[in-house]
């Protein structure tokens, strides 16, 4: 049995928080009625469908790399290091991983193959979007309750006119990425960063 793993990730562009990435396992007859890429599912939909990869997939891992990591290594990297670690964190390993995307995941030595627009070609792919967006949108609405005032259940850290409003007006909280322009210019604004 020839066992593919699709990997992809969740949160590049948002102002906040994590990237979280996800690998699923499965074999080449995986089929899911409904599965696409994460962007096209409506929340509920996607709630729905991943209950039913985690049940069909035969292995799956989530990573998550931090807004401090991010800001440190840049997004790109952040979301490679969080693809490698969702890979490394595999309960068994695949022969061959698919990336969405056009870049290869550094430090693996299992083959691997770059496909862009995977998510919607590549149903191991898409799996993983889904999964990976079904994590990080989790992952916001439980930080929310910690900072209530930027409305993260909401937006879950996008670049929103709501989460500009919140930041103009309450200035950046520790998840916020400092690197990202909407933010950095806050800091050239204001001339100094709040001590988290």
């Amino acid at each position: 049995m020839n066992l593919i793993c699709g990997v992809d990730e969740a949160g590049r562009g948002p102002l906040a928080g994590p990237v979280i990435a996800a690998a699923v396992i499965t074999d080449p007859g995986f089929v899911i009625d409904g599965l696409r890429d994460s962007k096209q599912l409506s929340p509920s939909a996607r709630l729905l469908i991943v209950s039913e990869i985690m049940a069909k997939a035969k292995g799956y891992a989530i990573a998550a790399v931090s807004c401090r990591i991010i800001d440190k290594i840049n997004i790109l990297q952040a979301s490679l290091l969080a693809m490698r670690t969702a890979i490394e964190k595999l309960p068994i390993e695949p022969e061959i991983i698919l990336v969405d995307g056009n870049r290869l995941v550094p430090g693996i030595d299992r083959p691997q193959q770059a496909i862009v627009h995977g998510d919607r070609l590549i149903p191991q792919i898409a799996a993983a979007s889904v999964l990976a967006k079904v994590a990080r949108d989790a992952h916001m609405i439980a930080i929310a309750d910690m900072y209530p005032e930027y409305g993260f259940e909401r937006h879950k850290g996008y670049c929103t006119q709501a989460h500009l409003a919140a930041l103009n007006r309450f200035g950046p909280c520790p998840i916020h990425r400092r690197s990202f322009a909407p933010v950095a210019q806050l800091f050239i604004r204001e001339q100094a960063w709040p001590v988290f």
